[in-house]
């Protein structure tokens, strides 16, 4: 293993570790002693990768934000027929279900940690778009109010189910989330006069 592979293994892991300390189930709890220690690296192969705390902290918050729209545009574009509304929703909820440290850096450390506040708000418009997407039958102000509405109930829901307020067994948050989403497309065409 040449000297750039051993280097991209080590950033590699100290985004895992990141994803865990940052996404803790307690909050956030991310400093890079704590990353070395957890990682089992010397500060010297931190510094490496990252010029501080704030810099690493991005970096796992991007990580997490990108492998998000992975996943999404994978099931968008894998989906077909009436299963093209609900996959990418159904991917998103099963990506938070089953890597709720990946949830909790994307939805609830942005709240608390000062390196990403506001970084969730950045995440928002490509989540609205893909709800906006499955809206036929109105015009676009409306489409994009009923996605932004969507998309903040979904958020609340996937905060409650995080943070232990909403209790819900697993299938039936997630046939939840996947039929909200559902009825907003089927109900787009009905107009409030």
């Amino acid at each position: 293993m040449n000297i750039e592979e051993r280097r991209r293994l080590r950033y590699e892991k100290l985004l895992a570790v990141g994803i865990a300390l940052l996404g803790a189930p307690e909050g956030p709890s991310i400093s890079v002693r704590a990353a070395c220690r957890a990682a089992g690296l010397t500060e010297r192969y931190f510094y490496e990768s990252f010029t501080d705390r704030s810099e690493y902290v991005r970096a796992v918050y991007a990580h997490v934000g990108e492998q998000a729209r992975t996943v999404i545009a994978s099931a968008v574009h894998s989906a077909g027929g009436r299963e093209r509304a609900a996959a990418p929703v159904r991917a998103f909820v099963e990506l938070v279900l089953d890597n709720p440290s990946a949830g909790r850096v994307l939805l609830l450390a942005p709240l608390s940690e000062p390196a990403i506040g506001g970084s969730g708000a950045a995440l928002v418009p490509s989540f609205v778009e893909l709800v906006r997407a499955q809206l036929t039958g109105l015009d676009r102000d409306e489409q994009h109010l009923l996605a932004v509405g969507v998309v903040g109930a979904l958020t609340a829901l996937f905060v409650g189910y995080l943070d232990g307020s909403i209790t819900t067994p697993r299938e039936k948050f997630l046939a939840h989330c996947v039929r909200l989403v559902a009825e907003a497309g089927r109900n787009s065409t009905a107009r409030v006069p």
